[in-house]
């Protein structure tokens, strides 16, 4: 089922034929623009590249590459997955994003994306699963897009329980739930350079990453504990705020 659909659209100053690019994702939430960390990433990297696009809202992924979201059409080319957009759209319009990260560097920005992978579950969890935040999450997603329905999030909650069972988080206790999620975001912390972005005084792909993530925790007023732990480390909270400024 459709949202309504709300259109983004940034300036390509490069661009003499703009491209027809359409980004689909899940919809957004406390004035997040997504509120799938994946999804937000894809936007966040197209507007730092500077790529024009429209950005469309939808909750049914049937009709997307692997029946999940994100995904991009680019004239009548559909890429899923938001590592795979990236690759796909740097190749085609050659983006300069990260041309000049070092080797180390591309490294680096391949284990923070499988820390991000290992965060998502327990992001997920938190939101569907925790009895604490479930009724916060589903009143706001209720109110904030009215056609959900109660019965609709009952089994969307249930399909996500089967889900974390067999990834294996939904297998352990809530407090090692947490002490997982906590470690990844330590690991990104620690990572983090005292100001600029992670490899300079620029954003590349790996600052849009990590903000897909960051935002989907620090913008909403949901006291998790990985709320509480990015509200407390002041290098988490300027790399949010500065990639959002870029990107609002």
């Amino acid at each position: 089922m459709l949202d309504r659909k709300r259109r983004f659209a940034t300036r390509c100053a490069r661009c003499d034929n703009p491209p027809m690019i359409t980004l689909y994702s899940y919809p957004e939430l406390f004035g997040v623009a997504d509120n799938n960390p994946y999804g937000l990433k894809t936007f966040a990297f197209l507007k730092l590249s500077r790529l024009p696009f429209q950005h469309e809202h939808i909750f049914d992924a049937k009709a997307a590459p692997r029946a999940q979201l994100p995904y991009l059409k680019d004239d009548d080319h559909e890429v899923g997955d938001s590592d795979a957009i990236v690759a796909y759209l740097t190749q085609k319009y050659a983006l300069s994003l990260d041309s000049k990260l070092t080797p180390a560097q591309r490294t680096t920005e391949h284990f923070i994306r499988r820390t991000l992978d290992d965060l998502y579950w327990v992001m997920s969890y938190s939101r569907w699963s925790d009895a604490e935040f479930w009724p916060i999450f589903k009143s706001e997603m209720l109110r904030t897009h009215p056609i959900l329905t109660d019965a609709g999030m009952e089994a969307a909650r249930k399909y996500n329980f089967e889900r974390y069972y067999y990834q294996g988080v939904g297998r352990y206790e809530r407090e090692q739930v947490y002490a997982r999620g906590l470690a990844d975001l330590g690991a990104i912390s620690s990572s983090m350079p005292r100001e600029g972005f992670f490899f300079g005084a620029e954003p590349s792909t790996v600052d849009a990453s990590v903000y897909g993530f960051l935002a989907n925790i620090f913008f909403y007023p949901i006291d998790t504990p990985l709320k509480r732990f990015v509200s407390s480390d002041e290098g988490l909270v300027r790399h949010c705020r500065s990639v959002h400024s870029h990107v609002s």
